[in-house]
């Protein structure tokens, strides 16, 4: 059985592979964030690979042919210098149907390295969070997440019926394909594919079969969780259960789209979870948005749930990927009481609804919006469609207005869109600097609930860490400064939420009653729930 507290997979590399490592040391599900792995290990190899991390890695990838082509394209030693001008970061060759072996090969390459790192040092186990929306990169990226044996693969934002069926091929270094969505195609059939063998890996690797990683889609309505069940009933192990407060991209309002007073998505009673239905299905599931307080862990068990998936705080510990400065600014307008967490129908170019912090100097500023050029260089967003020379190319509602329409797209779409893809590798401080001297700027997401951060922090202290997050979880302390345990405190800031816990309220009359809670952790160092642990804490995992 998998543990009860999953750590969210979060942005392009908030969810790094040092938080999940330490979430996973602390006996708990740690998972990385999937996205834009092979552009993130592109620009971490072009500022020099600082530490060695990555290619420390890459000496374990079975097919070193790929490793030195990888590092010939892109490894500078020692990085950039500080007086370096035009372009800060190298490109990888934007996503296209069908992808090279080149690029099939770093998108392998990228996923095992990250998933490798978050299982050094421990016996825990390790999850991997993908987006459906990204689909040009899945195929390789489950297939480099798996040579790293990965445990859990968790994908959200769409419907990932197809994705069972993948693993198991992949477990016997099998070709796979999924469908592509290609807009304005008719009845038309688009297909994407990947062989191992085409990128020289399944030759190398032999005959021994993969481990089959545990899939845990992560669904806003029971009905979508019936529905891949029954398509695939023995390859679901169980589902994340997210509500709208969840940071991120959130599942849109069921009917017509209405706003509220302040712009954003009303959520009503069609979007509550149906709690029961989901305990009828037999299969575990955690709860995920606002439950990162010990309060709302014990309401998730009480609920019959396995347990909980958490990402606003974690995301803002010292264990995170994001860029320190841009993190402390954040944690100090939580302090101030100004730290407010906008739903935005608009910014995502999926269409999607999708959690924007408000902070000045990152795109959540109108004036920086404005400000910045439109382009479309990492791609990661874009969408196939049809041309009508029966060929396929792609738009993205945040690249410049002409390009989209120029390819069939309205006007009318692109209002507000705002470029996630090098906004969320600006959030780990891998910002591209342009040609003509401009730097991208961030864009925060969080949650709507940010006592889970508030918690944790004071006027005197911005600092905590991921074991601090655990122990407030399943022991119900945090840990201070100075080593002593505190009762976690519950402190609501920000915009409050416009439904709270009742989308995720078990039903009327149910008698279910909570799983007895985790006991407490010891550590080395003989606090309970604080501190270093080695291995698998006992008792964590049920």
């Amino acid at each position: 059985m998998l543990p009860r507290l999953i750590q969210g997979g979060m942005g392009a590399g908030v969810s790094s592979w040092t938080l999940a490592r330490e979430v996973s040391r602390l006996g708990q599900l740690g998972v990385v964030s999937g996205t834009a792995l092979d552009s993130i290990l592109v620009r971490r190899l072009w500022d020099g690979d600082p530490g060695g991390h990555a290619r420390r890695a890459m000496a374990a990838f079975p097919s070193q042919a790929i490793v030195t082509a990888v590092l010939a394209r892109y490894f500078r030693d020692g990085g950039a210098s500080a007086a370096s001008r035009g372009q800060r970061y190298k490109l990888a060759p934007l996503l296209r149907s069908p992808l090279k072996a080149d690029r099939n090969g770093l998108i392998v390459l990228a996923n095992f390295v990250e998933v490798s790192l978050a299982k050094e040092g421990h016996t825990g186990v390790v999850g991997i969070n993908y987006l459906e929306k990204i689909q040009l990169p899945t195929l390789p990226s489950l297939y480099g997440a798996m040579l790293a044996k990965v445990d859990v693969v968790l994908m959200g934002a769409g419907i990932p019926i197809e994705i069972p069926a993948v693993l198991d091929r992949l477990t016997e270094h099998l070709d796979v394909a999924i469908t592509l969505d290609v807009l304005d195609a008719g009845d038309r059939r688009f297909e994407l594919r990947f062989d191992p063998a085409s990128v020289g890996l399944g030759p190398i690797v032999g005959a021994a079969d993969l481990p089959r990683p545990a899939f845990l889609p992560i669904v806003s309505a029971a009905i979508l969780a019936k529905a891949l069940l029954r398509k695939s009933p023995d390859g679901i192990q169980g589902f994340v259960v997210e509500g709208p407060i969840a940071g991120g991209h959130n599942a849109p309002p069921r009917g017509k789209l209405q706003l509220d007073e302040d712009g954003e998505p009303v959520y009503g009673d069609r979007d509550v979870v149906d709690l029961e239905q989901m305990r009828s299905f037999g299969v575990p599931f955690w709860l995920a948005g606002a439950y990162g307080t010990r309060a709302r862990f014990l309401e998730a068990l009480a609920a019959g749930a396995r347990g909980v998936q958490v990402g606003t705080a974690f995301a803002f510990c010292e264990e995170s990927g994001l860029d320190p400065d841009l993190r402390h600014r954040f944690l100090v307008s939580i302090v101030d009481g100004d730290g407010e967490v906008f739903t935005d129908p608009v910014a995502s170019p999926t269409g999607f609804p999708f959690k924007v912090a408000e902070l000045m100097g990152t795109l959540s500023d109108d004036a920086a919006y404005e400000d910045r050029p439109r382009l479309c260089d990492l791609g990661y967003l874009r969408r196939a469609y049809l041309r009508a020379d029966g060929t396929l190319d792609y738009r993205c509602p945040s690249e410049p207005v002409d390009d989209f329409v120029r390819k069939g797209g309205q006007v009318a779409d692109t209002l507000g869109r705002k470029c996630l893809c090098n906004a969320l590798v600006t959030n780990i401080g891998m910002g591209q600097r342009r040609p003509d001297g401009y730097t991208e700027l961030p864009m925060l997401t969080a949650g709507n609930d940010l006592a889970s951060v508030q918690a944790h922090i004071s006027p005197g202290s911005l600092s905590y860490h991921a074991r601090d997050v655990v122990a407030s979880l399943l022991d119900g302390t945090t840990c201070s400064e100075d080593g002593l345990n505190t009762t976690a405190a519950g402190i609501v800031t920000g915009r409050p939420s416009r439904i709270h816990s009742a989308a995720m309220r078990p039903s009327a009359g149910d008698d279910w009653s909570p799983d007895p809670p985790p006991p407490a952790t010891v550590t080395t160092d003989g606090r309970p729930g604080c501190g270093p642990t080695t291995g698998r804490p006992s008792g964590r995992i049920g």
